[in-house]
């Protein structure tokens, strides 16, 4: 049944938080060459720059393609921050020197790399055994002309992630499918159960959400539109999608429902270690960093249930540089990195759901189950999840600095008890700032 438990994944944190040091200060090769990679004595050295838990180090495919490819060598470095990763990549792009042969491009950050940064990257189009992705993914990484700048590893569909002990305290039902139907079909009912949630909990003081940020994300990453057009014109401040969810994220923040933290930021992850709070938006790639960072005294304590409405929050690509000395080599890594096998492994290992279709149909992905999250049925969940997922989803140019800006501002709510106009205020002038 492909019952897992993420085992592996221990000093997965320490090796991200070398990686993201070294990404800024330097590159196993010269800063004076394009890439890291190369050819000598028969040998091929192709250089990866990733971010996060893309699984594809960490699951050992890397080795598993050294060892069916005696030639090749590859060296993987890999940054904890996708911001601090995605800041030094534009640096690199702009200078032409001190980049990997591959690099992994964030869902956000897909349309700048397409409308600004197109040369750069190699062509995957027409490639050979890539015709299996999802239809939507591939056309998020590909220019107006039809160039196909990378290959796709993971999407984002959506759940909810709990503490049964904490439901059961506060009188609410702890299996996984009657909480699904307290909220179904609208996220304002999971903030109504929220506020049952802290009227009717016995116990220390417990928030019953991390993050109004994370429930700002998973509504607004539910619609077609969220902060541009398809003419890629600014339109976040007269979205009616991305007012609703400021509103619903800022009640809830009001309404002193969440623990007043920022998902990946200081705080976030002792909260998840010490209990602080019962429940987490999460999409599927965030599962392995909660089962990570709660730790084995909480393993069975989380269960996974389907989230009020389908959406996609996050994702990424594979792309090669087109000067890379080993660029066909690259192509061919990339390829077989993103081939149904190879994510349906990534999935079974650590949770990363597919974005190819045949990968999503393998039995590996459809049975799969997670022991720390109470043996939920986590390939079932997420992949009738990734069927709610809208086919058109307008990507724009700065759309994850205007995620992390949104983030920031409920943060001004949560923390400094900022009144949610001014704190929407602030967050346009600093939106304006950075979009320019």
């Amino acid at each position: 049944m492909g019952t897992f438990g993420w085992s592996h994944r221990k000093a997965v944190a320490t090796v991200a938080a070398v990686g993201a040091l070294t990404l800024v200060v330097g590159c196993s090769g010269s800063d004076d060459s394009v890439t890291g990679g190369g050819k000598k004595d028969g040998k091929v050295t192709i250089t990866m720059g990733l971010f996060g838990v893309m699984g594809i180090k960490e699951t050992g495919l890397l080795e598993q393609y050294e060892k069916e490819n005696p030639g090749v060598d590859i060296k993987a470095e890999i940054a904890g921050d996708e911001q601090t990763y995605y800041t030094a990549l534009q640096t690199r792009l702009a200078a032409g020197k001190g980049l990997k042969d591959i690099q992994g491009i964030e869902i956000g950050r897909a349309k700048e790399i397409t409308e600004t940064q197109a040369s750069k990257f190699a062509d995957f189009a027409g490639t050979s055994g890539t015709d299996h992705f999802l239809p939507w993914k591939e056309s998020q990484i590909s220019t107006a002309d039809g160039k196909v700048l990378g290959l796709g590893t993971d999407i984002g569909p959506m759940a909810v992630c709990y503490r049964k002990d904490y439901f059961e305290k506060a009188g609410l039902p702890t299996d996984r499918d009657e909480v699904a139907a307290l909220w179904e079909g609208d996220w304002k009912k999971y903030v109504e159960v929220g506020r049952t949630f802290k009227k009717d909990f016995k116990g220390d003081k417990v928030a019953y959400m991390d993050a109004a940020s994370g429930l700002f994300n998973a509504m607004v990453y539910g619609y077609p539109e969220q902060y541009y057009d398809e003419q890629g014109e600014l339109i976040y401040d007269s979205n009616p999608a991305v007012k609703q969810a400021w509103n619903l994220a800022a009640d809830a923040a009001e309404d002193g429902l969440t623990a007043k933290l920022r998902q990946f930021q200081p705080g976030w992850d002792p909260g998840l270690a010490n209990g602080t709070f019962a429940t987490a938006v999460c999409p599927a790639w965030m599962l392995s960093h909660i089962s990570e960072k709660a730790g084995a005294a909480n393993k069975g304590k989380w269960d996974v249930a389907k989230a009020p409405k389908g959406a996609n929050w996050g994702g990424s690509f594979l792309g090669v540089i087109e000067q890379s000395p080993v660029k066909e080599e690259a192509k061919k890594l990339v390829a077989w990195l993103t081939a149904p096998e190879q994510q349906a492994h990534i999935f079974k290992e650590i949770g990363n759901i597919p974005s190819s279709r045949e990968a999503l149909e393998s039995a590996d992905v459809k049975n799969a189950k997670s022991a720390y999250f109470s043996d939920a049925p986590i390939g079932e969940i997420f992949g009738a999840a990734a069927q709610e997922i809208p086919d058109k989803q307008v990507l724009g140019r700065k759309d994850g600095t205007i995620k992390d800006t949104f983030s920031q501002g409920l943060t001004l709510i949560e923390q400094q008890g900022t009144a949610r106009d001014k704190a929407w205020k602030t967050t346009a002038e600093r939106i304006e700032k950075a979009v320019g």
